[in-house]
């Protein structure tokens, strides 16, 4: 096991009803809030009308920022930035789901800042500051709300990066399962192929003596697996909606990761290049990506993938050899994420051969990606060219 240090502030609300807990998080704020949100849903669900309502018995000075894109552009982190600026915003207050929340911290973090909001995203500058936020969260997704990270589009030049700093921690995070009942199937199906990537991000690490994480990982995923299958044909089922709500703020929230150098992560560099470009949504690509990401790498640790297997996805190994259990388990991947609705191979997206060379330079723009299997350009290209 890794040294390592573990800080996480977020104060989480869990659960039915719980939005009336808003007054609460914001009684050590000042008056003027922004509310940030994404093409609608929150109006269409009465959410929108809920929060609004709460701040307006709050007496609070509100100012609004809709359409956040499911790629968060730093376009519109800019147009956020400049209304804290302006207004002397005290408080921002992300309604949505996990892009919502991601544009939030990079707003949060800019209107402290002289600066272009991308310098963060690039890393040419660090957050010195930010404006405190919250958050009510409607998808089952990202694990935004738990975390410091925050990943963002520049659509100008068909850039998608992943940064955090000390300062994205969300002051507080509301979770009402009610919330995502009105989740349409493929947005559902998109946050269970997320929230698992994560976890499997976090699995696949060189670390030794894991025990703990690794059996934390293996039972979070069974877990969001049997649920998940139901759910995505019982929408309207709460405790269903519990259950994959609470899977995707485990997965991403670090507990998974303490001690194990933090994971590999390159599937999801990969996927960044592939929807700066393509603008596809980001757990499609990775329901299409990361059982050939796995397929490629399975050689480096072959017992790491048998093990998958076999305690996730049921592979009876007996009489077989390590390869072929590791094989099957990724088969199993395969079959699962297929039989909820995900998409298999990019040609789903109307994605073909033509730009597979700058997706892979564009996902090693800073070198070889993933920490578990360290990928060159090369090694990118075939994993793009296998997901075809």
């Amino acid at each position: 096991m890794e040294q390592f240090i573990f800080h996480n502030p977020v104060k989480l609300i869990f659960g039915k009803g719980v939005l009336s807990k808003l007054p609460n998080g914001l009684e050590s704020y000042g008056n003027k809030i922004l509310v940030v949100y994404g093409g609608g849903s929150i109006k269409r669900n009465g959410l929108y009308d809920e929060v609004m309502s709460i701040l307006k018995k709050l007496n609070k000075e509100i100012y609004e920022l809709g359409g956040v894109e499911p790629n968060p552009r730093v376009s519109t982190a800019r147009k956020g930035a400049e209304i804290c600026k302006k207004e002397q915003i005290d408080f921002i207050l992300a309604v949505g789901g996990g892009s919502v929340i991601d544009c939030t911290k990079l707003i949060a973090c800019a209107a402290k800042y002289d600066g272009d909001p991308w310098d963060f995203v690039v890393k040419s500058a660090k957050p010195t500051d930010a404006i405190p936020f919250g958050t009510v969260l409607t998808m089952a997704a990202t694990g935004s709300e738990m975390n410091a990270g925050s990943v963002i589009t520049n659509e100008e030049t068909e850039e998608k990066y992943g940064w955090g700093s000390p300062f994205n921690f969300p002051k507080f995070s509301i979770l009402d399962p009610t919330y995502t009942l009105s989740l349409p199937k493929d947005q559902t199906i998109y946050g269970i192929v997320d929230m698992m990537s994560h976890i499997f991000e976090q699995y696949f690490h060189s670390t030794t003596n894991t025990p703990l994480q690794d059996e934390l990982c293996e039972g979070a995923l069974r877990a969001i697996m049997k649920d998940g299958r139901k759910l995505v044909n019982d929408l309207q089922n709460y405790e269903l909606r519990e259950t994959i709500l609470l899977g995707g703020t485990w997965g991403l929230n670090g507990f998974l990761g303490m001690g194990n150098a933090g994971g590999d992560w390159a599937t999801h560099d990969i996927e960044h290049a592939v929807s700066a470009v393509y603008d596809i949504p980001h757990a499609g690509g990775l329901a299409i990506l990361f059982p050939n990401w796995m397929r490629y790498n399975v050689n480096v640790n072959p017992k790491r993938f048998a093990r998958l297997a076999v305690n996730v996805f049921g592979v009876n190994g007996e009489g077989r050899t390590v390869e072929e259990i590791a094989m099957e388990g990724i088969d199993k991947l395969r079959e699962y994420w297929t039989s909820l609705g995900a998409p298999v191979k990019l040609a789903d997206y109307g994605i073909d051969d033509s730009k597979i060379s700058l997706m892979a330079e564009k996902a090693t723009v800073n070198g070889k990606v993933g920490k578990f299997a360290p990928l060159s350009k090369k090694d990118v290209e075939a994993i793009l060219t296998a997901s075809l």
